[in-house]
């Protein structure tokens, strides 16, 4: 990637703004950046360094579509926000290994080869087998809140293991061990992790999945880890970083949404009203709630395979282009007042679950779970409100999924 002149450089915004005036809202300086232009110049890094920015819904959907551009990226500092002890790969210029087993870094037909795996466990079908299960967590979940005191921590009594457990139950992770991977999974996320402190992160993890898939081997249960380690298609290490890939995601992105999607409808009560006078509203709601929300607040990133002309730039191989989610999902063009929260409204082709190949594996059960556990929270608690003032709940911008870190509420 070249670097320009410091002509060239002069006006080009570096990285993706995080820092919000309101938390339900995306950073007015990258909502500025995207009514300037829906494609444009942006530095990855402080030298100068310079790829692209897409923010328009119409151009998101284009670039996330185009085989042209890659989701293997060739090293983790290409994420265009600081991240301290990552400049050592700033000039790496060769092929940076992927992580085994995790499909999102990769491009068919060696992500279809891996994925392909996983798709019949989670079909509409599958996901509806599961509903029992998962209202039951629910249920429990809720039970435990009405015998608890108040006020209490949303985050740690309800958004967290309601995701959790149904992942665990899922592959086959015994819950009890949750502690030895939650910390890990966070490190992964943390934008301002050191390299070593994200690789040892890894490292841990790939080495306590190790063991299950050597005991799933030993004496299969029903689940999904053991059915993955007992194909002979796949490696350890891929069965392993397929694993993590699942638990670490699978648990991480919901329990955001339903802390911040309750916050949301707290600060929005004609909209938590709305759901529970008509709780056939629900699934909208949900859709709605995933637009206006839109915790994927660090971008998609993806690196040009080629040169060739896109949209009138020249863009060539090995530049970076991040897609910024966040304003693709508020684009006017789009979607019909869209800084407005209306679980009425029409929030078809938001991209929170992207788009194309790569578009969320998991996307039916991360539904499921939104809408049985926003039902069961409204139906329950209907009083339900926040035990603090909005600016004093505390905002997760360090993590590449925005969100609340805990949420008081009382009833």
């Amino acid at each position: 990637m070249s670097t320009p002149d410091t002509a060239v450089e002069a006006g080009v915004p570096y990285g993706i703004p995080l820092e919000r005036d309101h938390p339900f809202d995306p950073p007015a300086a990258v909502m500025a950046l995207h009514r300037g232009a829906e494609m444009r110049r942006m530095k990855y890094y402080p030298e100068g360094r310079l790829g692209w920015l897409v923010t328009s819904h119409r151009l998101a959907r284009k670039v996330l579509a185009d085989t042209r551009f890659s989701s293997t990226l060739g090293g983790p500092a290409q994420v265009p926000i600081p991240m301290p002890g990552l400049e050592g790969y700033l000039d790496f210029e060769g092929d940076f290994p992927t992580t085994p087993g995790m499909f999102i870094e990769l491009d068919p037909p060696d992500h279809t080869r891996l994925r392909r795996k996983l798709t019949g466990v989670f079909t509409v079908k599958r996901m509806k087998e599961l509903e029992p299960r998962i209202a039951q967590h629910v249920e429990d979940r809720l039970d435990a809140l009405a015998a608890g005191p108040r006020p209490v921590d949303l985050v740690e009594a309800f958004a967290v293991p309601v995701p959790s457990l149904m992942i665990c139950e899922l592959l086959g992770v015994p819950y009890e061990q949750r502690e030895r991977f939650e910390a890990d999974a966070r490190a992964i996320f943390t934008t301002d992790e050191t390299g070593a402190g994200k690789e040892a992160a890894i490292g841990r993890l790939f080495a306590f999945i190790g063991e299950l898939v050597a005991a799933k081997r030993a004496a299969p249960t029903d689940d999904l880890l053991s059915d993955l380690a007992a194909d002979d298609e796949l490696e350890d290490n891929e069965v392993a970083g397929m694993a993590i890939l699942l638990l670490v995601a699978g648990h991480e992105t919901t329990a955001k949404m339903l802390a911040l999607g309750t916050m949301a409808l707290l600060e929005n009560r004609d909209q938590w009203d709305l759901l529970r006078e008509r709780p056939e509203l629900m699934a909208g709601g949900v859709e709605e709630l995933l637009r206006y929300l839109t915790i994927i607040h660090t971008g998609l990133i993806r690196q040009v395979k080629e040169d060739f002309e896109f949209e009138g730039h020249q863009i060539k191989a090995r530049e970076y282009v991040t897609v910024s989610v966040q304003t693709a999902n508020r684009d006017e063009a789009h979607f019909i007042e869209p800084d407005k929260l209306d679980v009425t409204g029409d929030a078809k082709g938001h991209l929170t679950f992207g788009h194309g190949v790569h578009q969320c594996l998991g996307q039916q059960l991360a539904r499921m779970e939104m809408r049985i556990a926003f039902s069961g929270l409204i139906d329950r608690f209907p009083g339900l409100r926040l035990a603090v003032p909005v600016h004093e709940v505390p905002l997760v911008t360090g993590q590449s999924f925005y969100g609340v870190g805990e949420l008081p509420v009382t009833w």
